[in-house]
């Protein structure tokens, strides 16, 4: 199958706190998490990354082949394991810890990227985590971007800061290179107010425009998302929930943005979509398992 959605990204293997202590396996990956949801929303999506050839990665297999995402392209490296995060919560929310040095996705290099694999997608999807696990990934990522831009495949960004991975300035210089090449600019507000510089969202939103984002979606908790292009800017409201746990949420919105983009061509309308999918990931635990449906979505949008 060839995808009109492309994530590429290192997937790890969850382990979610219960409120009796225990840690339940799942799935996680901000990317993968991506593609997932995009698949959820009736989206035709692939996924890119090598695994460790254990249990865990060929769990990750079959869960794509369970959810409809195309792992053509996905390697099994011998040798190398498949990434671990542990999600603890408690009066703050909810932290992760990690097990991922030397994962097989760190070890993705831009050789491996599938150039025709690449260019017949609609939409590659990318984020700083992506970039984040290692240089050769980071040249990998940037690989992809390049043969999408040659091809006329429109690139999708999320910043997603995690600075236990690369210092600050590293992360500012090399997502903003990211930043600056994409299309779709999904940033976060708390991650944007760091590699920015800047605390207004208006003038977030301008800094990735002005990078080169032909559509920045500036997502703000629970006051919802600022979405900005050159000639208009809205804010579309949240949908008011009462979280369980939240640890998906920024993932399901950007696989939902994607997808109902893809949809409609609105992204107005698709921040309106992402809004309500990702309210109804946090209404259970685990990053996959609480990630609606398009039925789903389409029933709370409706009210």
């Amino acid at each position: 199958m060839q995808p009109d959605i492309l994530c590429l990204g290192e997937p790890l293997l969850e382990f979610n706190q219960q409120p009796d202590g225990r840690y339940l396996p799942g799935h996680g990956g901000d990317t993968s998490n991506c593609a997932i949801a995009a698949a959820r929303s009736g989206a035709k999506v692939g996924f890119l990354t090598s695994l460790g050839d254990d249990l865990f990665g060929r769990s990750f297999c079959d869960l794509w082949a369970r959810e409809g995402v195309d792992t053509a392209h996905v390697k099994l490296r011998p040798g190398a394991h498949t990434g671990i995060y542990f999600v603890s919560h408690g009066p703050g929310g909810h932290s992760f810890s990690y097990l991922r040095a030397g994962s097989a996705s760190s070890l993705i290099r831009p050789e491996d990227i599938p150039e025709a694999y690449v260019a017949g997608a609609k939409i590659l999807h990318v984020s700083g985590i992506s970039q984040a696990i290692s240089d050769s990934a980071a040249d990998a990522v940037f690989r992809a971007i390049e043969i999408a831009r040659a091809k006329g495949t429109l690139v999708s960004y999320d910043s997603n800061l995690r600075l236990q991975l690369w210092p600050l300035e590293r992360a500012k210089a090399v997502t903003h290179a990211g930043m600056a090449l994409c299309d779709i600019a999904l940033p976060g507000l708390d991650d944007a107010k760091q590699l920015t510089g800047r605390e207004d969202p208006d003038g977030i939103a301008d800094f990735y425009l002005e990078l080169g984002a032909s559509i920045v979606a500036l997502t703000l908790g629970e006051a919802g998302t600022l979405v900005a292009t050159v000639e208009t800017r809205r804010r579309v409201p949240a949908h008011p929930v009462t979280p369980v746990d939240a640890t998906a949420a920024g993932d399901t919105f950007d696989g939902a943005f994607l997808a109902e983009y893809l949809h409609s061509g609105d992204p107005f309308a698709a921040a309106a979509y992402a809004n309500a999918a990702a309210a109804l990931s946090t209404q259970g635990y685990g990053a996959v398992a609480p990630m609606p449906r398009r039925d789903d979505v389409l029933a709370l949008l409706k009210g």
